[in-house]
Parts: structure tokens; sequence; C-alpha cells
């Protein structure tokens, strides 16, 4: 089992918030592969965590995470970044 833990900056501050909250929903709602997710919004940047068991790289959840955050901000000028992947249990 892995911990992905993402982080993507730039994203327009009045809609961090509310995006944050429609991705975790969607995660949850959509990926039942992804569990335990969770998705704020610190003020300036957008992290994702999240535990799977079939991505060691974390490439397969930054895609995803990047497929939301085009459905629910739309074009902006940020960036995405792998924080970390963890091996837990």
């Amino acid at each position: 089992m892995f911990r992905i833990t993402l982080v993507c900056d730039g994203v327009p501050k009045p809609e961090g918030s509310e995006a944050a909250a429609d991705i975790e929903a969607a995660f949850r709602d959509h990926y039942p592969h992804e569990r335990n997710v969770k998705c704020s919004f610190d003020g300036e940047r957008l992290w994702l965590i999240a535990e799977n068991d079939h991505d060691p790289e974390g490439l397969n959840l930054l895609d995803e995470f990047s497929d939301n955050l085009c459905a629910f901000v739309g074009a902006f000028d940020g960036d995405m970044a792998l924080v970390k992947v963890e091996a837990i249990g």
C-alpha cells in the first residue's frame, strides 16, 4: 500500500476551497481504487493525499489529479508536483 502526496500551486484563491471539496468528492465517488483521499487548500496550494495499492511512483494519481484540476478549476498558470510516496502497511 502506498500513501501519495501531491501539490498544485497557482490555484486561484477564490476557487481553491471549493475545488478541494469538489476534487475530494470526485475521488470518493468515482475512483474506488484510491482510498482515504483528502484534498485541501491552504490559501496558496492545493494538496491531495491518497492511498492505493497499485501506484508505487504516484504517476497514476498525478494524472487523475490533473484531470480533476481541469474539471473543477479550469485553466490557470500553476504547477503540479509529486511531494512523496510512502510505503505503508
